[in-house]
């Protein structure tokens, strides 16, 4: 249990994920006074392995967020609060941070690194797979399906994209699903991609990655890529009042070049500010929002001497 009322700090990050890992480490290299608040809920944490992240090609997901965190609580002028932030206000001095048990937090700066839930089509076998055998990014988990059978399952126009990546990963067949109906150019594209179009309607998913269709044919899958619904993990942003975008996936936060919000003082990384990322993009949105909120605290300083 926390105390009631802790000293100001210089900045808050809310979210201890890799975005949330990143943009506190160059907090703390700066010198400055860090809380983290985490959940301990990653997006990724339904699959093993992260791929595409220089020299972490393969690791364990987990292990990279944990090694992240000691690395970063190595630094004596880090704070870790675990819990989930409930509600955010802003303040004269900058920003008050109320715990779920009631704990309250105070920063001059406010970095929102709360990430997405995703929602999946209501498919029979399809979530309990997520991350194992089902999945969103080809770049993150293409290459392990070994040139193989790969299916994408439509949601609706954005599956296009899908369908039109990924035979660069091996055999595609596109479910249709009733849920996307190609025109005549789409059509001559899937056709130049060697996409096989599949338009009887998905019973449910078996096995592995088994799609079984309505007729009762099974079409063995190496491994099924479909489209989430983004949906916002906290209602911290929207209850600051941040700007918001709506992308392909679902709704953003803006930001802009410095990972600044809408928001005086509020800096917002990762999933939950951008249209679609991965680990390696939630990274590089940390760092940049880390060093954003250093600088805007110089600025204050220089402004009020």
């Amino acid at each position: 249990m926390h105390t009631a009322l802790t000293p100001m700090f210089d900045a808050i990050v809310i979210g201890g994920s890799y975005a949330g890992l990143s943009a506190a480490t160059q907090l703390a290299r700066a010198r400055r006074r860090v809380l983290v608040i985490d959940a301990g809920q990653r997006r990724n944490r339904f699959a093993q392995h992260s791929h595409g992240f220089l020299t972490q090609d393969g690791t364990d997901a987990s292990v990279i967020a944990a090694t992240g965190r000691a690395q970063l609580l190595q630094y004596p002028n880090v704070t870790w609060a675990e819990g989930s932030a409930a509600g955010a206000v802003a303040q004269d001095e900058g920003f008050a941070v109320t715990l779920a048990d009631g704990a309250i937090f105070k920063g001059h700066r406010l970095v929102l690194a709360t990430g997405v839930t995703d929602e999946l089509p209501p498919l029979e076998g399809l979530a309990e797979r997520w991350g194992r055998s089902v999945f969103h990014c080809p770049y993150c988990h293409g290459y392990e399906l070994d040139a193989g059978q790969i299916g994408v399952l439509a949601v609706g126009p954005l599956s296009m994209h899908h369908a039109l990546m990924l035979p660069d990963w091996g055999t595609v067949t596109f479910f249709l699903n009733a849920a996307f109906a190609p025109d005549a150019e789409q059509l001559a594209a899937l056709a130049a991609r060697r996409v096989t179009l599949e338009r009887v309607a998905v019973a449910r998913i078996e096995g592995e990655a088994d799609v079984v269709l309505l007729d009762g044919r099974v079409l063995p899958m190496a491994g099924l890529f479909v489209a989430s619904t983004m949906h916002a993990a906290s209602p911290i942003a929207g209850q600051l009042g941040c700007a918001v975008d709506d992308g392909p996936m679902g709704a953003y936060v803006r930001t802009d070049a410095m990972k600044a919000s809408s928001v005086p003082g509020v800096f917002c990384c990762g999933d939950m500010a951008r249209p679609a990322g991965n680990v390696v993009f939630a990274v590089a949105d940390g760092a940049m929002a880390g060093v954003a909120a250093h600088r805007s605290l110089i600025e204050a300083l220089q402004q009020a001497a």
